[in-house]
């Protein structure tokens, strides 16, 4: 191990030094590699971790696939234990958190770019199929965010009778549903255009106004009202 001064291993300044940078530039003056081993000095105090950080984001083909793998599969990573994972992925779920919060907080929600990075993150990035609901007051602006159906990689069985008790317990006057294809596919379906016109049915009965269905993935939608489906 190379110490400085005969005394202190070689990384302890540098750790200081990225903590530094990071403080007066923010995360933007860090490489990415340099981000991912400062945050893992916080499981690991006592060794270099910067092999690891590059191993990390080479397995798994950057940030985002860090983030989006499974914590079983960071442990893979040679030095990466499981607290190390489960940092990461926590990381990576007070991002949702924080986004979530934001949107809620956002001005009138007027075309689907308002709210697909939140999206994207959320459930798009996902190996299982999920069904959200956003649930919107009369300015349009999100009051709720709701994953109302769980299911496989490539099915999800959707529940009216829930998305609509949900929709009254929050007093929603319109609705946008939301699910996403983890296969990466932005085709939608048969299923998809009937389900979403059966839903429109009853939220109409009920005098909720859904303004569209998206299809997402961890990159990009699809709007089935831009569409013309609904």
């Amino acid at each position: 191990m190379t110490r400085d001064n005969g005394s202190k291993p070689h990384y302890l300044g540098h750790r200081q030094r990225l903590r530094d940078r990071y403080v007066k530039g923010g995360i933007h003056s860090l490489n990415d590699y340099e981000a991912v081993e400062l945050l893992l000095t916080y499981t690991h105090s006592q060794r270099d971790v910067k092999p690891q950080a590059k191993d990390l984001l080479s397995r798994f083909g950057g940030i985002r696939g860090l983030f989006d793998a499974r914590i079983d599969d960071i442990i893979e990573v040679n030095g990466v234990g499981r607290q190390t994972a489960i940092l990461i992925k926590l990381t990576r779920d007070l991002v949702e958190l924080y986004m979530r919060e934001k949107l809620v907080a956002r001005q009138t929600i007027s075309c689907p770019d308002d709210i697909v990075d939140y999206l994207n993150i959320a459930i798009g990035s996902l190996k299982d199929e999920r069904f959200m609901t956003l649930f919107l007051n009369s300015k349009n602006e999100i009051v709720a965010s709701e994953v109302v159906s769980e299911g496989t990689v490539n099915n999800t069985v959707v529940y009216p009778r829930k998305i609509f008790e949900n929709a009254l317990k929050h007093k929603a006057t319109a609705m946008i549903l939301v699910h996403n294809h983890p296969s990466g596919s932005l085709k939608v379906s048969e299923d998809d255009i009937k389900l979403t016109k059966s839903l429109k049915h009853t939220a109409e009965s009920l005098g909720i106004v859904i303004h569209d269905h998206l299809i997402v993935t961890n990159n990009a939608y699809v709007s089935l009202s831009q569409k013309g489906l609904i």
